[in-house]
C-alpha cells in the first residue's frame, strides 16, 4: 500500500492554493461587507461568484474533473477530491465556487449521458462556467426513499411531457437547466421505470428558496406540461434511477472530502486560539480541558482523511464502492460536525459569534448530515449490506 500523492496532484495543490490566495481572496475581501448582513445584496453574490468561476475556467480548476472533449482537464476522483479539501480548509466562502464538485449546479459525469450532439449547448457551457444546472430528484412526499416520486413524464409524439414539484433543489433559483428524475413505466419505478430529462429554465416554474442554512438556497421547481424532445432523455428511458444513485454515490467522495477539509479549517482555527488566548495567566493550551478536545479531533481527522482518500483511489480504480461510500458520507458528516462542535466550545462565547471562524461551518456542517442521503440511510445502505444473504 502506497499512500503517497502523485508528484502531479502535489503541484496541482500548490498552485490551487496560490491561486486562491492571489485571485479569490481578494474577491471575498471586497464583498466582506456583504457577509455580515442580515440582507446581502444577492447582485453582489452572484456578480462574485461568476467572476470567481471565470477566473477558474481560466485556470484550469473549474471543471478539470470532466473530459478532455468538453473541456476538462481528465482530473482523477483523488486529484479533484484534494482540491475539494483544500478549498473547504482555506476558510475561503467562495472557494468552493471555483470548483465544480461536490455542487450540483456544476458539470458533473451525469451530464456525458446526453446524446454528443448536445454536449455543445449544454455541457461546454457549464464546464466553463456560463450556464449553471441543478440536480431535480427530491419531492415533497419523496426524500430519503427516492424511488417514490411521483413526478411522472409520458411520451408525447417525439418527446416527453412532464409534470410534477421538486423541492429542495440546490440551485433552482438560478440554474439554466435541470436534470429533472421522473416515473416512465409506474410498474417498474426504480427497477427501470424512473428516466432522467435534461429541462431547460424556460420549461419549468421555480418556486421560493426554502431554507437559508447554507449559500446553497434550495428551492422549488414545478412541471406543469413540460414538454422536452427524445433527445433530451439524459441515458437510457427507464435507467434514470440508477443514474441518480450512481450521481450520488461518486459525489459522496466530495461531501467527504469537503467534511475533511472543514473540521482541519476548524482545528486550525482552534489551535491559533488556544496558543494567543490566555486565562489565569496562562494560554489555553496549558489546559487540558481545552488541548485534550483538540487531540480528539485530530486523530477523528486522520481517521476522516484515510476513508476520503481510499474511497477516491477506488473510483478511480473503477469499482463501484456503494458500501464505501455510504461509511464515507456517514463517518465524515457526522464526525466533522463533532469536531466543529468541539473548536466552538474552545472559543467559548466568542465561537457564537457570527463574526467568528466556526459559527457559519457549524451550520454548513449540519445541513451535510442530511443532504445527499441522510446519515440515517447510510446507516440502512451499510446495515443491509451487512446482513443480506
Amino acid at each position: 500500500m502506497d499512500f503517497t500523492f502523485p508528484e502531479e496532484i502535489i503541484a496541482l495543490r500548490a498552485a490551487f492554493a496560490d491561486f486562491l490566495k492571489r485571485e479569490i481572496l481578494p474577491i471575498e475581501d471586497e464583498i466582506a461587507p456583504q457577509w455580515d448582513t442580515p440582507y446581502p445584496d444577492k447582485a453582489v453574490l452572484q456578480d462574485a461568484m461568476a467572476r470567481v468561476r471565470a477566473l477558474s475556467v481560466d485556470a484550469g480548476f473549474f471543471a478539470a474533473h470532466m473530459p478532455e472533449k468538453v473541456g476538462g482537464q481528465g482530473l482523477s476522483t483523488l486529484g479533484m477530491t484534494a482540491l475539494v479539501e483544500d478549498a473547504a480548509r482555506s476558510g475561503s466562502r467562495l472557494a468552493m465556487t471555483a470548483i465544480s464538485p461536490p455542487n450540483p449546479a456544476g458539470p458533473s459525469s451525469l451530464l456525458l449521458k446526453l446524446p454528443d450532439h448536445l454536449l455543445e449547448q449544454w455541457v461546454r457551457p457549464v464546464v466553463t462556467g456560463t450556464k449553471t444546472a441543478c440536480f431535480a430528484l427530491t419531492e415533497p412526499e419523496a426524500g430519503s426513499d427516492a424511488q417514490a416520486i411521483r413526478t411522472r413524464a409520458v411520451k408525447d409524439g417525439d418527446g416527453w411531457r412532464i409534470n410534477g414539484h421538486k423541492h429542495y433543489i440546490t440551485n433552482a433559483s438560478e440554474a439554466d437547466f435541470t436534470v429533472v428524475f421522473a416515473v416512465t413505466d409506474p410498474e417498474k419505478r426504480a427497477a427501470g421505470g424512473i428516466t432522467a430529462f435534461l429541462v431547460p429554465a424556460e420549461q419549468f416554474r421555480r418556486g421560493p428558496t426554502q431554507w437559508n442554512i447554507s449559500d446553497t438556497h434550495p428551492g422549488e421547481l414545478f412541471f406543469e406540461d413540460t414538454w422536452v424532445p427524445d433527445d433530451h432523455v439524459i441515458g437510457e428511458v427507464g435507467l434514470g434511477f440508477f443514474a441518480a444513485m450512481e450521481f450520488l454515490n461518486a459525489g459522496r467522495a466530495y461531501i467527504g472530502a469537503q467534511a475533511l477539509g472543514l473540521a482541519e479549517f476548524c482545528l486550525d482555527a482552534a489551535t491559533t486560539h488556544v496558543q494567543t488566548r490566555t486565562a489565569f495567566g496562562k494560554p489555553l493550551a496549558a489546559f487540558q480541558g481545552a488541548s485534550f478536545p483538540l487531540a480528539q479531533s485530530k486523530v477523528d481527522i486522520e481517521a476522516m482523511r484515510w476513508l476520503v482518500y481510499h474511497l477516491a483511489w477506488a473510483v478511480d480504480e473503477g469499482q463501484n464502492p456503494m458500501l464505501d461510500a455510504s461509511i464515507v458520507k456517514y463517518y465524515t458528516t457526522e464526525q466533522a460536525y463533532t469536531v466543529a462542535d468541539r473548536c466552538l466550545q474552545v472559543f467559548g462565547g466568542m465561537g457564537l459569534m457570527k463574526s467568528g471562524p466556526i459559527e457559519r461551518v457549524l451550520r454548513h456542517l449540519r445541513m451535510l448530515r442530511v443532504v445527499e442521503g441522510a446519515s440515517e440511510i447510510q446507516l440502512l445502505v451499510i446495515s443491509r449490506t451487512l446482513t443480506a444473504g
